[in-house]
């Protein structure tokens, strides 16, 4: 269509959208044809959203045409993981569709709140890096830059976690069983994806020495595209997806033949990339599937970036890397690296400076582990396999690189091979961390504590070759989904007192400061925060059939599974409440509920285990008539997005106990805090920044600090600590004498042992009585209700620095040198 006619068409089809609930009716009956008002609430979730996609089409139109025009520099943010939740409620709020909603509704007797029960989370994260990077998006388009997410759009989420007889059972998450209403395919929009094969070498027409990469197992990369709406300021960015897709559909003459399994394998194969999320990689084949992923993301990511500079363009990539920004998030993209080399070496015919040049100019990296065994590491065996020219390229950079180390440290040969982006041995890897940082221009932590420990310790060779890369970006959420639309009683009075404007800005919310001691609005604190503790009451028990005291103080730990986290340690604590009321020794002691939720890696052996602990103490805790009133423990099955929308509102007393220096950032501690949850928490990740900002006196520290931690692993003796406390010994025996397991004697023991080990490396042992004297803490400032809640205020007022605006106007000013679009 000519351009004139299209513009046309354009201005013809703006404002023509009938009421809502006009449009919802239409969705009905003829995109579902539904035809009677009596009918199921999933038809109304795919009218509903259909109808609200509707409205966002216009403004997400304007601003991708906005985007293309611009002469400003782009963001292309790449991340295996985007854990939106659900769109629905999100797009509504940012819209400003919440009455218009309620009341298109209520011809049909059903509520807003019922409607969005049956949208199902979307499978594409599996915890606080996916959630982050969606926090993220709703920042960029909050603040008008022009950002694009890029990602996999997986079949399947993580897994469904259930629980039978105390261990977690995993079953398959299909979230787009039913089709995902948010998103528009763009088939037109396909690439390429390259895997196995061998390379050649030939002059091309003008005498040049060119490679090929030949004898190639191709597939398709589908995008399907979904919006991103910005918080009423008609911005609406794009979360590009990629579906994997074969070249063929199948072998006609094997169908013909009969040959019916042999027709489709290649269309099985090629669709196995983005069909699971995060496939279990203890295999050589489960390996080899996430490599595929990373790379597949990368290639069909670059291709697509460059398509359209070269459109708009043509090949002169003078400008390439200082008007676009790749922002690499963890190493799980680090192939783009190898990849844009490629793609402008073979395919545009750089020529290898102006090539890397570019490269280095337009790639960034953040880090989010602080695990060395976290460092993803491909053998070259594999990359060689796989995909040999993206090796050739790695090998080249890795020659050149060490060349320059080599001049500028001349005889270090320990250094070469300490930053060499190829580990040696009998199975030599490559290790995608260093690549990610010698092909980027930036590289940022996601904490203080977290980028200082980086520096000095996991890439301190890096940052004494680079100390400019190197920065800090502390994590932050948007407090649009983690406050304003999970909280609304709390949302409706901090309107009341302090205005709106902290929807946008944050740092609003010091406004309060004052409230804090304000005896009334105190009282109004409370009762907002002990409606949200019912809500969460009555989820606990329809997903568990446990009940919760509203009484009681909210002890919540919600987040991944793992070792370094500790889930232990707040089991632990729980037999040690468990052994005091045995005892008898109840004076003083506040009513405790305590949430514990996650999912534990399905090949994760001790974290399955720390799960089956959790419930197995819970049943008998929760099952002995002398805790009536005193204790509950429940473990909450699939903890996810939307759970957190109930969960995070209800919230007391919020766990952040992992080992000092293994906790990059965290997420879930800001969103609490959001929220007036009181942290108790060691100095790690964030919460060193959480406890500065909310004030030392509102915060419960235990535990050893960094530098501690170090000290302690010298002369570790959890035995010792053990046999010389009581209350902890108490503790051990009651787990080690099968009080929670008569059943299955035994299968607690590698715990223990590890509890045991001097060599525990989480030295959880080591920080048990400082946590429990921080958790009796907790418990005698929760009987003083006043004080608690004056906390709790001023927990939340002195949450302003952790809102993901915040964290994203760094990242535009200080790394991707990115300004807002105009408005149109």
């Amino acid at each position: 269509m000519p351009q004139q006619t299209l513009e046309a068409s354009k201005d013809q089809l703006s404002g023509i959208l009938a009421p809502l609930s006009d449009e919802l009716r239409r969705h009905l009956y003829y995109t579902l044809g539904h035809y009677t008002d009596d009918g199921h609430p999933h038809y109304y979730y795919r009218a509903l959203a259909t109808a609200v996609r509707d409205r966002i089409t216009e403004p997400w139109q304007a601003t991708q045409e906005r985007i293309a025009k611009t002469d400003e520099r782009c963001v292309h943010y790449f991340s295996l993981e985007f854990l939106l939740g659900r769109s629905l409620n999100n797009a509504v709020q940012n819209l400003d569709l919440d009455e218009p909603t309620r009341d298109a509704l209520h011809q049909y007797g059903v509520a807003l709140e019922e409607i969005v029960e049956h949208e199902p989370d979307a499978g594409l994260g599996n915890g606080g890096l996916g959630r982050l990077a969606a926090c993220f998006l709703d920042s960029c388009a909050n603040l008008r830059l022009p950002v694009t997410g890029y990602g996999i759009r997986y079949e399947f989420g993580m897994f469904h976690q259930t629980i039978e007889n105390g261990r977690q059972v995993e079953g398959p998450d299909h979230w787009l069983r039913d089709g995902n209403p948010w998103e528009i395919e763009r088939h037109e929009d396909a690439k390429t994806i390259r895997f196995y094969g061998h390379t050649e070498r030939a002059l091309d027409e003008q005498g040049k020495p060119r490679t090929r990469w030949v004898g190639t197992n191709d597939l398709l990369a589908i995008p399907y595209d979904m919006p991103i709406p910005g918080y009423k300021n008609q911005t609406v960015n794009t979360l590009r997806l990629w579906k994997a897709e074969a070249t063929d559909v199948f072998d006609l003459e094997e169908f013909n033949s009969g040959n019916y399994p042999d027709a489709v394998v290649q269309k099985n194969n090629a669709e196995q990339i983005s069909m699971v999320l995060y496939p279990n990689d203890a295999s050589e084949n489960g390996k080899e599937l996430r490599l595929k992923q990373q790379y597949f993301l990368s290639s069909a990511s670059l291709q697509d970036v460059l398509e359209s500079w070269v459109a708009k363009h043509g090949e002169d990539f003078t400008d390439f890397g200082r008007l676009n920004c790749f922002q690499l998030n963890d190493t799980h993209p680090a192939s783009s690296v190898p990849e844009l080399m490629r793609l402008l070496l073979d395919v545009y015919h750089l020529d290898w400076d102006s090539a890397w040049k570019i490269t280095t100019q337009c790639m960034a990296y953040t880090n989010h582990t602080l695990l060395p065994e976290a460092l993803e590491r491909w053998s070259v065996a594999l990359f060689s396999r796989l995909l040999p020219r993206l090796l050739e390229i790695i090998y080249e950079i890795n020659e050149r690189f060490l060349t320059d180390v080599a001049k500028k440290y001349p005889g270090d040969v320990a250094l070469l091979r300490r930053v060499s982006l190829i580990e040696e041995g009998d199975q030599p890897h490559i290790r995608m961390a260093y690549l990610s940082i010698v092909g980027s221009f930036s590289v940022n932590g996601v904490a203080h504590l977290h980028t200082e420990l980086l520096k000095s310790g996991l890439f301190a060779d890096f940052y004494k070759l680079w100390p400019e890369k190197f920065n800090n970006k502390t994590n932050g959420v948007t407090q649009r989904r983690w406050l304003s639309h999970c909280n609304p009683g709390l949302r409706n009075l901090l309107n009341e007192t302090i205005g709106s404007g902290w929807e946008s800005d944050l740092t609003q919310l010091s406004k309060l400061i004052p409230f804090a001691d304000d005896a009334s609005f105190r009282e109004r604190w409370k009762a907002v925060k002990l409606e949200n503790k019912r809500r969460l009451a009555d989820y606990v028990k329809a997903n568990t059939g446990v009940e919760f005291n509203t009484d009681a103080v909210f002890d919540v730990q919600v987040k991944r599974i793992h070792e370094y986290k500790r889930q232990l340690l707040n089991v632990l604590h729980v037999v040690h409440l468990y052994d005091r009321i045995m005892r008898g020794e109840t004076k003083g002691m506040v009513p405790r509920c305590v949430l514990i939720g996650g999912k534990a890696a399905p090949g994760y052996h001790v974290a399955k285990l720390i799960v089956k602990l959790i419930n197995n103490v819970a049943a008998v805790v929760n099952a002995d008539p002398k805790t009536k009133g005193l204790l509950r423990l429940v473990f909450f099955p699939n903890y996810r997005v939307s759970s957190m929308e109930i969960i995070c509102p209800g919230t007391e007393l919020s766990e952040q106990i992992s080992t000092a220096g293994k906790e990059a950032s965290g997420t879930g501690n800001m969103k609490f805090m959001m929220n007036g949850a009181l942290t108790i928490g060691t100095l790690d990740g964030a919460n060193i920044e959480i406890r500065e900002k909310a004030g030392a006196e509102n915060f419960f520290l235990f535990g050893l600090d960094e530098v501690g931690v170090q000290e302690e692993k010298k002369v570790y003796d959890p035995n010792a600590i053990i046999a010389a406390d009581e209350e902890i010994r108490r503790v051990m025996e009651l787990i080690e004498g099968g009080q929670f397991n008569e059943q299955e004697p035994g299968i607690f023991d590698l715990l223990t042992k590890g509890l045991r080990n001097p060599h525990d490396p989480w030295l959880t042992i080591a920080d048990l009585r400082s946590y429990i004297d921080a958790q009796t803490e907790a418990g005698e400032t929760y009987l003083d209700q006043e004080k608690w809640n004056r906390m709790s205020i001023l927990n939340s007022a002195n949450s302003g620095w952790f809102s993901s605006d915040r964290t994203i106007a760094q990242y535009a000013d200080e790394i991707w040198n990115v300004k807002p679009l105009e408005n149109a």
